[in-house]
């Protein structure tokens, strides 16, 4: 196996047929990689148009790696073109081009019966997710969710220029579904903790609702459903840790977003005891 083989394979995780992964520790901070996956039940793959380069450029492939290090976890293992769980659940399935990035995802109709099993998914990760943060919120009264993501910042093409560093920032944080004033103590901690991370190559540029505002359903479920005690924050990695046309990971970039994130979860447990 050549030394790029061994590499990818431990910065990915293999979870064949499951839904999902959680896992469970001492802290009140989550962290979510819920566009990680690439899996699809096989009555979806026939149906689905695209080819696996082309749905990977839209998932968040290494997210689950960058958050390794986060006691409490959970880690989607079907793809977004399968169901979109970070959408609302009349809106998950991409039907039309313009829910897709113009993408037209699928040879025909999706069948009652397939979308109906994919939506299944949708409504059991959010049972799963309400009692997951029951649990966080007895433990610890508040808590705090990372919902990290990736996007693209190469979009005219594999060999055109990157968008302009004004417009995609290195890390851009989510915060428009949220409390911004009550939440402000963590959401401030959080961000001048990665500005400050000493990063190869230099300091990341982190910035506040430019790129994306954190307007997916999953942040706003936590703030509709834990009005009180939870903040999440969407936490969107530009693919400066990737080839985003190739899917070619760039692994100690990585490594360092990874030590990033673990950076701040004793700034966020503390910034969680000054809310008020």
């Amino acid at each position: 196996m050549s030394i790029a083989r061994e590499t990818n394979s431990d910065l990915t995780s293999t979870a064949a047929g499951d839904w999902w992964t959680q896992h469970r520790g001492q802290s009140p901070v989550v962290a979510t990689a819920i566009h990680n996956g690439h899996a699809m039940r096989d009555a979806v793959r026939d149906l689905c148009k695209l080819n696996e380069e082309e749905r990977l450029r839209e998932e968040d492939p290494f997210t689950e790696f960058i958050i390794r290090d986060v006691p409490n976890r959970i880690v989607v293992h079907r793809s977004r073109f399968e169901v979109d769980v970070n959408r609302p659940r009349d809106g998950a399935i991409y039907l039309r081009p313009e829910q897709a990035w113009g993408l037209n995802v699928w040879a025909g109709d999706v069948p009652g019966e397939i979308a109906e099993a994919s939506l299944a998914l949708h409504d059991e990760y959010y049972a799963m997710l309400k009692s997951y943060l029951r649990g966080i919120e007895r433990c610890h009264g508040r808590f705090v969710v990372l919902d990290v993501h990736s996007y693209n910042h190469r979009r005219a093409g594999a060999k055109a220029e990157p968008a302009i560093a004004a417009q995609a920032p290195d890390i851009n944080i989510g915060t428009i579904s949220m409390d911004r004033k009550k939440w402000a103590p963590v959401v401030d901690g959080f961000m001048e903790t990665a500005q400050s991370f000493d990063f190869p190559g230099g300091r990341l540029d982190v910035r506040e609702n430019v790129a994306f505002q954190g307007r997916g359903y999953q942040a706003r479920f936590i703030h509709e459903q834990f009005p009180d005690t939870g903040c999440a924050i969407a936490v969107e990695f530009k693919k400066i840790f990737m080839e985003e046309w190739t899917g070619e990971p760039f692994a100690e970039t990585l490594r360092a977003l990874r030590r990033l994130l673990a950076s701040t979860l004793p700034v966020l447990a503390d910034a969680l005891e000054r809310v008020r």
